[in-house]
């Protein structure tokens, strides 16, 4: 597989990632009694725990280059010391207390079937199968958008940011602005990160170890849907 074709592979994953209940989550539909059980699974399953997949990740990389790519952002986000100001899974949970949920239910959380398969997953390709699958399952697939193609090519629709007064928790569920930090740490940060994760890629994975990195990124994409689709039957969410 040549360069093109990998990175054509890549953002043919990331272009499928999205999920059929996710404007009931942006539109308001969710009852307000139901969505602490999204963001618990959210937490759970990769927030809370998302500088320790990434530094797997790190730690596996035998590339110089990419190994300082991957230690900038391992930095942001278990510190929020070049942005945030604090690590990125305390940020995350802005959003449940500023919604007055009680935060005591994220200490100990059940996750559902799928959503445990899925992370089950995202442990494997983090841990036992190489840097590179590793470097994109957690910068390609967790932290990208279906808006990949725009972070790549300037003529490509890119990730939508309306103002924050407009974000779907704000509008829907009265969120204060103040609890989207997460939110705001990530507008500042995303951009460097998404070229950052790209690079990675496409200018240190070896031609024979692409293929294994592509079918990954679609095994984790068929285990993201599972879980999102448990996520949405817990929340009262059903297809139309």
């Amino acid at each position: 597989m040549d360069r093109d074709d990998f990175r054509e592979a890549l953002l043919a994953v990331m272009e499928q990632k999205h999920h059929w209940a996710w404007a009931a989550f942006t539109s308001g539909r969710v009852a307000r009694d139901r969505l602490h059980l999204h963001f618990e699974q959210e937490y759970a399953t990769y927030v809370r725990d998302f500088p320790v997949l990434l530094g797997r990740a790190y730690i596996q990389c035998p590339v110089a280059a990419a190994r300082r790519e991957l230690a900038a952002n391992l930095y942001e986000e278990e510190t929020g010391g070049l942005a945030a100001g604090r690590p990125h899974p305390e940020l995350f949970l802005e959003y449940p207390r500023g919604l007055g949920m009680d935060l005591a239910r994220f200490e100990a959380i059940a996750l559902l079937p799928a959503a445990q398969a899925w992370r089950g997953l995202l442990d494997a390709h983090t841990q036992a199968h190489g840097w590179a699958v590793a470097a994109a399952v957690t910068t390609i697939f967790l932290e990208g958008t279906p808006y990949e193609r725009g972070e790549l090519d300037p003529g490509a629709l890119r990730r939508p940011e309306p103002p924050l007064t407009e974000h779907p928790l704000v509008r829907h569920y009265q969120l204060p602005v103040e609890a989207l930090a997460l939110t705001k740490a990530h507008r500042q940060v995303e951009g460097s990160h998404r070229a950052s994760a790209w690079r990675i890629l496409l200018d240190h994975v070896a031609a024979g170890e692409r293929a294994a990195v592509v079918a990954a990124m679609q095994a984790q994409l068929a285990a993201w849907r599972a879980y999102r689709d448990d996520v949405a039957a817990a929340c009262g969410v059903a297809p139309e």
